[in-house]
């Protein structure tokens, strides 16, 4: 009688043939010893979560800055969708699903405090050095930042994962951050390829989840109504359906049984093309879907047109939207203030990060240090400290 397989086998049993296999990871940039109850994309999965970065995601902004209303998506909440949606689509699919989900986990902690504008404020502060790229700097927290291990800094991610982090928008041809250049000569990432499959479905639940979330937030917000929301293409679909199964209901109900909807059509969408893609291209290993030379996780390109009208909408009636802009202009001056008051007085930053300065730091490497040090704050740390520095308060007349 053969032997029953664990509960690790069977799982891996239920996975196709072109999934990432754990036991075949091309490593570590440090050799460890193997866990002996969870396997490496486990492990680095649990690596994540336990991380200090991860912790501060849950004050860090998705598109309203964390203080706003407690009911919001904030980096931490979106985070979790994202990697809800990538385990199912993975699972579905017969990837490795704690691969994908660890990726998925991983894929923001880059992020500065106060979203897309702590970024792109960041990115203006460091032109004339490497810039601020948040996929980049995930990377340097993952790999130098996060130093809590005897032996090494950083997580110590396999491979696998590190390539997804950087590469799961896809491969890097052009403009590639210093930081991913310099890490690449230590642990060749190959930059210029497309990341796993399961990285593409971490990148796509992105997608899926923030387009979905952010109109639960914009309504919230009232920034649109439901009946605008009703007249899109594919919402008005799930809308139409809604409104005919339950005639009745009250409108809290009915829109997020709509919206509801509109994220498992995502979904569908995403299944069927892959199971199409897979079925064409035939692959029998990992690689073979990595070097397809085209993204093998997407939408059809009908519903991913519907969905461009979609983001257009989010991006004027939400991102753009007065109250938000206003919130943008605030925020921006805090973290320009930050920046200047840190590079010219190195006592206020905490001593830890004092006892990294040397005598021969030069400028760009002084400006890496102090723009790390913002990119690591959440919302209501970067406030306070605003405040603590110019004595100024964030609130809804000013800043």
């Amino acid at each position: 009688m053969p032997k029953p397989l664990n509960l690790q086998g069977r799982l891996r049993k239920m996975q196709a043939n072109f999934a990432a296999d754990p036991a075949q990871s091309r490593g570590r940039l440090h050799n460890e010893k193997k866990s002996s109850f969870r396997d490496n994309f486990q492990r680095d999965r649990d690596r994540v979560i336990h991380c200090s970065a991860f912790r501060r995601l849950k004050h860090k902004t998705q598109v309203f800055v964390e203080h706003e209303g407690d009911y919001y998506r904030t980096r931490l909440t979106h985070t979790i969708e994202v990697a809800q949606v990538a385990r199912t689509i993975s699972s579905v699919l017969g990837l490795n699903s704690e691969l994908t989900e660890a990726i998925s986990l991983a894929h923001d902690l880059g992020h500065p405090p106060f979203g897309h504008t702590g970024e792109e404020t960041l990115n203006s502060l460091m032109a004339e050095y490497s810039g601020f790229d948040h996929n980049a700097h995930a990377l340097k927290l993952v790999t130098l930042i996060e130093r809590h291990y005897a032996e090494f800094d950083g997580l110590n991610l396999t491979w696998e994962t590190l390539e997804g982090i950087i590469k799961h928008n896809g491969p890097l041809l052009k403009g590639v951050p210093e930081y991913i250049r310099n890490y690449d000569t230590l642990h060749k990432l190959n930059l210029y390829d497309f990341a796993s499959a399961e990285a593409q479905v971490a990148a796509i639940s992105d997608d899926i989840a923030y387009n979905s979330h952010d109109l639960h937030d914009g309504l919230r917000a009232r920034l649109f109504s439901i009946e605008e929301l009703a007249s899109l293409p594919l919402l008005r679909e799930c809308f139409r359906e809604v409104d005919e199964k339950y005639p009745k209901i009250d409108q809290y109900r009915r829109q997020h049984e709509s919206l509801r909807h509109f994220l498992s059509m995502l979904v569908d969408d995403v299944l069927k093309e892959a199971k199409q893609t897979f079925a064409k291209l035939a692959p029998n290993s990992s690689d073979d879907l990595r070097k397809a030379g085209f993204k093998v996780i997407s939408f059809s390109n009908e519903l991913s047109k519907n969905l461009d009208v979609i983001r257009s909408f989010l991006f004027e009636r939400m991102y753009r939207a007065p109250s938000v802009m206003q919130m943008r202009d605030k925020v921006t001056i805090i973290v320009k203030d930050l920046f200047t008051a840190y590079s010219n007085d190195t006592s206020l930053l905490p001593q830890k990060w004092q006892n990294g300065l040397a005598c021969d730091f030069s400028d760009a490497n002084f400006a890496d240090l102090v723009c790390d040090y913002i990119a690591g704050m959440t919302d209501r740390f970067a406030i306070s400290q605003h405040e603590k520095l110019f004595g100024k308060q964030l609130n809804s007349s000013g800043c």
